[in-house]
């Protein structure tokens, strides 16, 4: 419903690679945000990976995780960070591979051929439509996360989340 938002005026000049960037940065983050609420409501709802029963959910947690653990997220998110490109254009948008031109339509478009969910087949409004709905998915996550925080910092997150089995 927002369409294009700049209050701060950050594409002022109307430079569309910089817009398609900043663009590519809240599609990016909104991704992530939607991971994150999932993951900040499951954890908090009492569910564990084995073998981290007794670590706790929200910001207690980051206090209570092993040096491994922080070693394995940090190479998880640089290879999670390489791999989420498009390949075409190879690491970093260096052309240094024999793949021919990138079939994205936009930044952030990942189809690898095999799993693309019949995108080709869809009219260019619903191809709108899907990434309209993405982006303010992402928005309302990347909101829900920081209430979910703050919320935890205030002390009244059980009031709102009544399923605690922390």
């Amino acid at each position: 419903p927002l369409g294009f938002f700049d209050p701060l005026g950050a594409c002022a000049n109307g430079d569309k690679e910089n817009f398609d960037r900043l663009r590519w940065v809240e599609l990016k983050h909104g991704r992530v945000a939607m991971l994150a609420v999932v993951g900040y409501l499951v954890t908090y709802a009492g569910v564990r990976f084995p073998g981290a029963e007794d670590i706790p959910s929200g910001f207690a947690a980051l206090d209570n995780l092993p040096d491994m653990v922080w070693a394995q997220m940090i190479a998880t998110w640089t290879m999670m960070e390489a791999a989420n490109q498009d390949q075409y254009k190879a690491p970093w948008g260096i052309n240094q591979n024999a793949l021919g031109e990138s079939p994205a339509e936009f930044q952030g478009d990942f189809r690898n051929g095999a799993i693309d969910f019949n995108w080709d087949t869809l009219s260019e409004e619903s191809k709108w439509r899907k990434r309209g709905v993405e982006l303010n998915n992402g928005r309302a996550a990347q909101m829900g996360i920081l209430a979910l925080m703050v919320h935890e910092k205030i002390g009244n997150l059980g009031d709102i989340l009544p399923l605690s089995h922390n």
